[in-house]
């Protein structure tokens, strides 16, 4: 099928969708999605990366801006969001907290009506503190609709979630777009097996909302999801009893272990990443919020003692061979993952096993600015699909050659 094909076959998908109330609506956590909506969030995602590779512009705005904030250090993430808003013709300034008044004691209200006169997007990495980072996201929202109601603001300026503690939907939406495009449709991951799994890292404090952004998403589209991780490390309860709903209505299964070989058997994708454990970070939470210094230091040798006990939790060779198609079936990593050898002495993967599909896990990650960028359009596009055919049939080259 032809580019042209693509397209007026991903238009007709859309079409069959209802999704109207993402519009002027933010994207904070998948779960609150309905499936439709999330579909079209993949749908619109494709129809953009369509059009770019045919050299077609998608920008819908003339000017603008896309304000990002990140409390956690980032790279494909932050080039991502950057890479989105020029897509669709924003420009991108990063609020730095440590150069702003924030640090002279400016209010999250009076901080999200300052940098928001002109902004048309915002968005937020906050994932380090258990209960905080989604619940500020939340807070800034408020802000710039209050804004908006009160005539301080010409427009509400609508966010995206760029990972909260909670949820990280733009890293677990380009995944399961990376796999829609390697199984040839969405409609093809039914009764795929997948393995989310823990892996040794020589670091601690990891985000616990990578693997459950997984868990909650792919089950809903009928993927085989086992979580395994040593004892002791678990994720948001609350979570993992979603991701068992979620398998329970779309047919799928869910299960937990505490084996990483287990969670290897017969699966079609294995995804092994480190996570530090829930009650820990709830811990760290509270230590930082009581500037208990000393208290951070102990948890964390404590944390990294405990981690070392399980070093045998690595992606190696020997755990791809008891896969559904050895070293062929897929392994996912968000980036950057912990090699043998190569970033430590020990880590999440071995090198062979990473070098073996370094493609495929650049390839995963080239996904995240559509992403992000179809989040962002079905908030700012009152007719999506209208407007999409506009950009087509307007045919005005990203790229001009004479």
């Amino acid at each position: 099928m032809d580019k042209t094909q693509e397209f007026k076959k991903i238009m007709e998908e859309l079409g069959k969708l209802k999704f109207n109330e993402m519009y002027e609506n933010d994207f904070f956590l998948t779960w609150e999605k309905t499936s439709d909506e999330l579909k079209a969030t993949f749908a619109v995602a494709d129809a953009l990366r369509n059009l770019r590779e045919r050299n077609i512009s998608t920008k819908i705005f003339d000017s603008g801006l896309g304000i990002s904030l990140f409390r956690d250090n980032s790279t494909r993430t932050r080039f991502s969001f950057a890479s989105a808003c020029n897509l669709l013709g924003l420009e991108v300034q990063d609020l730095d907290e440590g150069k702003s008044q924030i640090a002279h004691g400016e209010t999250v209200r009076e901080t999200a009506n300052m940098i928001s006169f002109m902004a048309d997007v915002i968005g937020i990495r906050d994932d380090k503190f258990i209960g905080k980072g989604d619940a500020y996201m939340r807070e800034v929202s408020a802000s710039v609709k209050q804004a908006f109601e009160d005539g301080v603001l010409d427009h509400r300026p609508t966010l995206v979630s760029l990972q909260s503690d909670m949820d990280h939907p733009t890293q677990s939406t380009a995944d399961i777009l990376y796999l829609i495009n390697e199984f040839g449709g969405l409609e093809n991951l039914r009764g795929k097996k997948v393995a989310v799994t823990w892996a040794y890292s020589p670091s601690y404090g990891k985000p616990l909302s990578c693997p459950q952004s997984l868990i909650t998403l792919l089950p809903r589209f009928g993927m085989d999801v086992t979580l395994a991780h040593p004892e002791g490390y678990d994720l948001m309860p609350e979570l993992v009893d979603v991701a068992g709903k979620f398998a329970a209505e779309s047919g799928a299964t869910f299960k937990k272990t505490y084996n990483m070989a287990e969670a290897f058997e017969g699966a079609d994708i294995v995804i092994p990443k480190s996570w530090a454990p829930y009650a820990a970070m709830e811990k760290r939470t509270n230590l930082y919020a009581a500037g208990d210094n000393a208290g951070i230091d102990a948890l964390e040798k404590e944390l990294l003692a405990q981690n070392a006990t399980h070093k045998d939790w690595c992606c190696t060779t020997d755990l791809m061979a008891k896969t559904a198609h050895g070293m062929d079936t897929i392994y996912m990593h968000p980036l950057p993952a912990d090699i043998n050898g190569v970033s430590c002495e020990h880590g999440e993967v071995e090198n062979e096993v990473f070098d073996y599909h370094r493609d495929g896990l650049y390839k995963e990650a080239s996904y995240k600015p559509y992403a992000i960028a179809a989040m962002i359009f079905l908030q700012k596009a009152k007719d999506p699909i209208a407007t999409l055919k506009a950009l087509e049939q307007g045919d005005t080259p990203r790229w001009f050659q004479a």
